[in-house]
């Protein structure tokens, strides 16, 4: 019975101490660090005079931050969320879809919840995909040249 009441007592130990470290190691993407993604890019996208939809994803999907800056038509706020959620359900680039197309596999289409339009990239943490971003406005190169240069704040 005492080594039961031992035995117990160091799994819960172990799982106690597992759980600490991984809440502790595991980042999560805050409003700060959305904020600060948007307002990079909100920045380059104002050095050519591009007006854009940004939003930003945390990695369950919800909305962060949206923002759309004067003059963008409406029709943008859905494709910017839509990019963030594509690159972030399939965690790559949305460009990488945008090429795929564009080289003949247009089967690529069909999947559920693909964008294939440039402008919609993971953020990471390390390995680890928390979140995302999804600029429309512009081109979808000048998308994406926004979209990173939101990411190159975080």
């Amino acid at each position: 019975m005492k080594q039961l009441i031992v035995s117990i007592w160091v799994v819960l130990v172990f799982c106690l101490s597992y759980s600490v470290h991984a809440q502790e190691t595991t980042r999560l993407l805050s409003l700060e660090d959305a904020q600060r993604i948007s307002d990079a890019a909100e920045s380059r996208a104002r050095q050519d005079n591009w007006n854009v939809v940004i939003a930003i994803l945390d990695a369950g999907g919800h909305l962060v931050a949206l923002r759309r800056m004067d003059g963008t038509q409406i029709g943008s706020v859905d494709v910017g969320i839509q990019k963030a959620t594509s690159a972030l359900k399939f965690k790559r680039p949305t460009k990488v879809f945008e090429d795929a197309v564009k080289s003949g596999n247009v089967h690529i289409i069909s999947l559920p919840g693909v964008v294939a339009v440039e402008g919609g990239l993971p953020i990471r943490d390390g390995d680890r995909v928390i979140g995302s971003i999804g600029v429309s406005g512009v081109t979808s190169a000048q998308d994406g040249i926004i979209a990173a240069a939101g990411l190159e704040s975080f």
